[in-house]
């Protein structure tokens, strides 16, 4: 297969298996999103999910946000990890958003990024999940993917980006981004992967990454 041919039998076998895409983050509107993707960096969406209910059930907006302490904030997160820093962020992008956007989430990325506690990848899924606007975020499923199946050279997810941005459709990248990420959960972990369940990998798999995988798994049985 050449490269246009391997972008399209991973648009189709995506499409395929993920006709509906659920978004991983329960969330009822822009800020409620922001925070769980913010309060997500190096944690797991299911704890996320079981966390949010609790915070948002004392301020799922800016303006009762900042009626809790940071301490209070920290206290309810805690479980998710990063506890200091993100209680931080979301007490001050609070604030940033009533002091300068009249409480609401900004749709840019220099206006996000420019929050507490936002970088670019943040910025990204509010940007498409929120607010419907083509972005690729790219997670640690997503790098891992692209370099598995050679359509990047996995470098670093700023790369990783610029290649996925250029190869597939942008009226695509919303749901894309969204049904890698489930591909990558279900079918193509970073350990305990099995060759024979991911689909993609068997057939457009970089030769490197096939042959390591096929040689440490002959020593195994």
């Amino acid at each position: 297969m050449n490269k246009q041919e391997k972008v399209n039998f991973v648009i189709n076998t995506l499409t395929e298996i993920y006709p509906e895409i659920p978004i991983p983050l329960d969330h009822k509107d822009p800020y409620t999103l922001l925070i769980a993707v913010l309060l997500s960096a190096q944690s797991t969406d299911v704890r996320v999910n079981k966390i949010t209910p609790l915070l948002f059930a004392e301020a799922d907006n800016p303006y009762d946000m900042i009626k809790l302490s940071i301490e209070e904030i920290r206290k309810i997160i805690k479980p998710v990890g990063l506890s200091p820093m993100k209680s931080k962020g979301i007490y001050g992008l609070s604030h940033i958003l009533i002091d300068k956007h009249n409480g609401e989430v900004p749709k840019t990325y220099e206006d996000l990024e420019e929050l507490p506690a936002v970088g670019h990848k943040t910025a990204a899924v509010v940007l498409s999940q929120a607010f419907g606007i083509p972005a690729f975020p790219v997670d640690t499923h997503i790098h891992r993917l692209l370099y598995r199946w050679n359509l990047t050279n996995g470098k670093n997810v700023v790369q990783t980006e610029k290649d996925a941005k250029r190869l597939f459709p942008e009226e695509i990248w919303n749901d894309l981004h969204l049904q890698i990420i489930w591909y990558g959960r279900e079918y193509s972990q970073a350990r305990g992967w099995n060759l024979e369940e991911d689909i993609i990998t068997k057939t457009i798999g970089r030769k490197s990454v096939l042959d390591e995988y096929y040689k440490k798994h002959s020593k195994n049985k």
